[in-house]
């Protein structure tokens, strides 16, 4: 409520009511915090990313919630934002990281009708590279607990299960190539089309990650450390796949689709290959594409999934429930397996950034943040 106050005085907002909600029983959310933002645009994130510390807490609007993050998700995307390729109108510096799992500790009065203080919830916004983010509650989704395992869901659980749904045409018996298989979103990629009774054909770069395809129930892993993938392809699979599952771009995008059936699709959903590049691309033989193509009356799709989120929310929802009753593997990769160890804190996301453009990662990578010794939550 605004109090109106006699000429020359200054006005005095009223937060009276709203003190239930940014303050739960004493839990003491601090004035300040650390975040992640983007100082210069680059795609080499070291360069382009700060460590800021001593930042005021965001205080949620009406229909917010503030979330303290637990765990916080690795994208290969995140330097694709940090040099500006999404907007190129917003300068720096801006927030960075694009999906959390942590627990409500505010929230404004709108927001209560639907959630309530100390509840986990997650969500996939910007700015989740931070001790605490603002988050609008129409975008959150309540989850059963804090646990990395559900942050896998957000962005590459529900990037696998869109695309496959609307543009993959799966159906018993279709054979499916997944590049980067083992990643985060190639091994719902991979779990999705067995579901649907497809034979899956799974790409990786070690025979542990190979390993971990098989426990999937990926048919054909291909270590391409090991032996050749056009070889394989050629050999093993004459008459070509039905489906693409693409993200790495450049050689393996022109070797996937010389992979393609008559009537075979490929889907786009990224080119990590090229991402670290000044233009974000890795060079493909574009020339002979058309004829391709037509040739085999081939087809070549992308997909981003900031385009299909009105499919968003029922994704999720089903993803849960799969995860939840054992039906889907959520491999989460938390850093043990990396040089300096588990990626702990904020500044651990450079190392994580890294460790996944090093192919390291079997996965989705997820940073834990600790929560202070001095909260009651």
């Amino acid at each position: 409520m605004l109090r109106l106050a006699p000429a020359g005085a200054r006005t005095i907002v009223d937060m009276s009511y709203a003190r239930h909600f940014l303050d739960f029983q004493g839990s003491a959310i601090p004035r300040t915090m650390q975040k992640l933002a983007v100082t210069r645009l680059s795609p080499n994130f070291r360069e382009a990313v700060t460590l800021r510390r001593d930042c005021p807490v965001p205080l949620p609007g009406d229909g917010d919630l503030l979330v303290r993050n637990r765990f916080v998700g690795i994208n290969a995307s995140d330097i694709n934002y940090s040099a500006g390729r999404y907007d190129p109108s917003v300068q720096p510096p801006f927030d960075v990281g694009f999906e959390g799992i942590g627990e409500v500790v505010a929230l404004g009065l709108s927001a209560s009708a639907k959630y309530t203080v100390g509840q986990p919830v997650a969500y996939m916004a910007p700015g989740a590279f931070a001790e605490y983010t603002v988050v609008p509650a129409s975008v959150a989704v309540a989850v059963p607990s804090v646990k990395p395992e559900y942050l896998t869901l957000l962005v590459s659980g529900t990037t696998a299960y869109i695309s496959l749904k609307e543009l993959g045409a799966l159906a018993p018996g279709k054979k499916v190539l997944v590049t980067a298989a083992a990643g985060g979103t190639g091994q719902f990629a991979v779990q999705l089309s067995k579901k649907a009774k497809c034979h899956v054909v799974g790409t990786c770069s070690s025979a542990e990650k190979a390993a971990f395809l098989k426990s999937l129930g990926c048919d054909r892993p291909i270590n391409y450390n090991a032996e050749s993938v056009a070889a394989v392809l050629k050999r093993e699979y004459p008459a070509g796949v039905d489906v693409v599952y693409e993200s790495v771009g450049g050689a393996m995008f022109d070797l996937a689709v010389d992979a393609l059936t008559t009537k075979g699709r490929l889907i786009v959903i990224g080119f990590i290959s090229g991402y670290q590049s000044p233009t974000g691309l890795a060079p493909v033989k574009a020339g002979t594409l058309p004829a391709k193509l037509l040739r085999r009356s081939a087809s070549i799709q992308g997909f981003f999934l900031n385009h299909y989120l009105s499919e968003y929310q029922a994704a999720v929802g089903h993803l849960l429930k799969m995860c939840d009753s054992g039906e889907l593997l959520c491999g989460v990769d938390l850093g043990e397996q990396a040089p300096e160890g588990r990626f702990t804190g904020l500044a651990s996301v450079f190392r994580a950034v890294d460790y996944l453009y090093m192919g390291r990662n079997t996965g989705k990578i997820v940073v834990e943040l600790p929560h202070s010794v001095g909260s009651k939550l």
